[in-house]
């Protein structure tokens, strides 16, 4: 695919991953908004339909973790071929990962629904239950944080979009880099850790845009032979 064509599928990807992001969030958070563990269990139970959305969102965003990864390797790999492909590695972990983690909700259905005698007893199902609804959001997204430090970087030293967004994104990456693995251990918890993610959102909202409607300049490091009037400045 051409230079530009990365750049458009890299943009919509963004906007299609926030998106499923931020309304899977919310559908879950509502079926699972009861106090303790039976209650969250019986909210699941009751929201069939909103669980089903919340499987297919957890799809688009496996998807589009490993679409960026490729549209992203293609875009900066002439400005660092190994730190594009460990930026890469690391966000298809972030869609493995983020795939396999999908299997908790039909298991949490399950939990939920279950009778008769194939039905775990209620001590049984309730501490199955408790880790499945803990998730691993954070080891998930620290991959992600990563892949998305290093592409930033790329795009700031190749120069592909403006350089005051692309500090935004290393600074906003560098950020999360920090606090997903203090979260993950269970230093960080309260507000902090969903207020992390904030710079990030006034991050990949611009640049997706930038990239639909402007696409990612020629590296800086060939820009200047080829066309110095395509490298952002």
């Amino acid at each position: 695919m051409t230079r530009t064509t990365n750049s458009k599928i890299a943009g919509f990807t963004f906007l299609a991953y926030i998106a499923a992001g931020i309304t899977s969030m919310i559908v879950y958070g509502r079926a699972t908004s009861g106090e303790g563990v039976a209650a969250k269990l019986a909210g699941i139970a009751q929201h069939p339909i909103e669980v089903g959305i919340v499987v297919d969102l957890g799809f688009i965003q496996a998807f589009a973790a490993l679409i960026l990864a490729v549209t992203l390797y293609a875009i900066t790999r002439e400005q660092d071929p190994d730190l594009a492909m460990l930026a890469l590695t690391c966000r298809v972990t972030e869609g493995v990962i983020g795939g396999f983690s999908i299997l908790r909700t039909p298991a949490l259905v399950w939990l939920a629904t279950a009778t008769g005698v194939n039905a775990p007893d209620t001590v049984a199902a309730h501490a199955l239950a408790a880790y499945l609804l803990r998730g691993d959001v954070a080891v998930t997204a620290t991959f992600f944080a990563v892949g998305s430090t290093l592409f930033s970087y790329l795009l700031l030293r190749g120069r592909m979009i403006p350089v005051a967004l692309a500090w935004l994104g290393v600074v906003a990456s560098v950020l999360l880099v920090i606090g997903l693995p203090l979260q993950a251990a269970g230093f960080l918890r309260g507000p902090i850790t969903s207020a992390m993610w904030l710079p990030m959102l006034l991050f990949e909202v611009p640049l997706a845009v930038w990239l639909i409607v402007k696409g990612a300049a020629l590296s800086a490091r060939f820009g200047f032979d080829e066309t110095p009037s395509t490298v952002v400045r």
